[in-house]
């Protein structure tokens, strides 16, 4: 059945018009067509077989955007099937600003890492009007279910979330929040762990409290401050955070990254972080084949790093 998915993510890969417009499909006056987005995603997950998060539909999803489908994701086995020992997982997180969604962080750096021999996982989560703390419990079931389905998936526990720009602090969020599981969960799904085994970041290591915004803004209340802090990767790491693997460019602001590298070294977290001279925000693989149409061939050395990375964490 997830075979099916590897034929399904080729055949999408290669409608690369599909995947390129995905994100910035604009309407007549030049504005950003969020809910045309969303309906060519929705067309495009038509095609794999799609596995819900939750059988009986998300907590807290009513219905309040017509054009969101429940969260899910589309698993993706390694090429070889069922390899002995099992592979870990790799989830990706595309990037949208948690407004729309972007292809060529989605579905083409899974095809990459599919192809590297890792299995892998679309994720497909809530986005605005639902909160960020939403697309948190999204990720954080995806991790439980995937370790809840190894058995039939043939796959380990270890499980990597990778993800760019809002889908990189999406998997920084759930790289520092997470929980070893309930025993005595009704659902077998929320017995298992949630704490992945290793966190890649793509151009998306923001802060919420390091950065902070123009100095006349309003002033935030408690609730606001007490939020930012929560969503800050640096301000949440402790010694038990996995490691990380961070690139930036320095066109994009490479403080970004360099802040949460400093903090991990400080907390004693293991991470290997990487800032390229060249590149825009929001170019994926780099490879010519992401919604700016760029391609930077020093760039694209990233993927190939972290695959060896992620061999080296044991996924």
């Amino acid at each position: 059945m997830y075979e099916e998915n590897i034929r399904a993510l080729q055949q999408t890969i290669q409608t690369d018009g599909v995947i390129r417009n995905i994100a910035y499909h604009r309407l007549p006056d030049g504005t950003l067509d969020i809910d045309g987005n969303k309906k060519i995603w929705n067309n495009a997950l038509a095609g794999f077989t799609v596995t819900p998060l939750w059988e009986k539909g998300a907590p807290g999803f009513d219905g309040r955007d017509p054009l969101q489908t429940q969260p899910s994701i589309i698993f993706v086995p390694a090429p070889d099937g069922a390899s002995n020992p099992p592979r870990g997982t790799v989830i990706v997180a595309h990037g949208g600003g948690f407004e729309l969604r972007t292809g060529c962080e989605g579905m083409n750096v899974a095809w990459y890492f599919h192809q590297a021999g890792f299995n892998t996982a679309i994720l497909t989560y809530r986005l605005k009007p639902y909160t960020r703390f939403d697309a948190i419990a999204d990720m954080q079931r995806a991790i439980r279910l995937l370790r809840a389905k190894k058995e039939e998936l043939h796959i380990s526990d270890a499980i990597a979330v990778m993800g760019f720009s809002a889908g990189g602090m999406l998997s920084g969020n759930c790289a520092t929040h997470y929980d070893a599981g309930s025993p005595e969960a009704e659902d077998p799904v929320e017995r298992f762990s949630c704490r992945p085994d290793a966190c890649v970041i793509g151009y998306g290591a923001f802060s919420m409290t390091a950065f902070p915004g123009p100095l006349f803004a309003p002033r935030p209340t408690k609730e606001q401050l007490e939020e930012n802090v929560y969503l800050s990767i640096e301000r949440n790491l402790t010694p038990d955070t996995p490691p990380f693997f961070i690139w930036q460019t320095n066109e994009d602001d490479p403080r970004i990254g360099m802040t949460l590298a400093w903090e991990l070294q400080c907390t004693g977290v293991p991470f290997e972080l990487h800032c390229f001279p060249d590149g825009a925000h929001g170019l994926a693989l780099a490879d010519g084949h992401n919604d700016l149409a760029t391609k930077i061939p020093h760039l694209m050395h990233w993927a190939e790093l972290c695959a060896e990375w992620l061999r080296d964490q044991g996924v």
